[in-house]
C-alpha cells in the first residue's frame, strides 16, 4: 500500500485571510493526501520546523499580503540549511507574473495565481511527488 502524500499548508506573515488555504487543504485531503494546516501568522522558521517535524513532501504557502518576496526566500533558505531541499514548495495567492518568475528561480516548484483550478493543483502535486520519488 502506498503512503499518502504529506502536505503542509501554511499562511505566513500577517495576512489573516485563510479561506483559500482552507479550501486548498480540504481539496488535498479529499484527494487522499495527508494535510497539516499550520494556521495563521506563521513565521518562516515555524514553517520549516513544522515541515521537518511532520516529514512532509510538499509545502504550500498561501500569501495574499504581498510579502512573498520576503517570506518565500527565507523559507527556501531555511529548508536548504536544514538539508530539506527535497521538499516541493508551491506558492499560491496574489503573486504578480514577474515575481512568480523570480520565486521559481529561487526553487519554488510552482506558483498558483488567482483562477488556478483545484484540479490543476492536485495534479501538479501528484506529478511532482511521483517525479521526485
Amino acid at each position: 500500500m502506498e503512503h499518502p502524500i504529506r502536505v503542509l499548508v501554511a499562511k505566513p506573515g500577517l495576512d489573516g485571510h485563510d479561506r483559500g488555504a482552507k479550501v486548498i487543504a480540504r481539496t488535498l485531503r479529499d484527494a487522499g493526501m495527508e494535510v497539516i494546516y499550520t494556521g495563521l501568522r506563521q513565521t518562516p522558521e515555524m514553517i520549516a520546523s513544522a515541515a521537518l517535524q511532520e516529514d512532509v513532501q510538499v509545502i504550500g504557502l498561501s500569501i495574499l499580503s504581498g510579502a512573498h518576496n520576503a517570506i518565500v526566500p527565507r523559507v527556501m533558505e531555511l529548508l536548504h540549511e536544514k538539508e530539506m531541499d527535497d521538499i516541493i514548495v508551491i506558492v499560491g495567492g496574489i503573486i504578480p507574473d514577474e515575481d512568480a518568475v523570480q520565486l521559481k528561480k529561487q526553487g519554488v516548484a510552482a506558483v498558483f495565481q488567482p483562477g488556478a483550478s483545484l484540479e490543476e493543483i492536485v495534479t501538479f502535486i501528484r506529478a511532482s511527488v511521483k517525479q521526485a520519488a
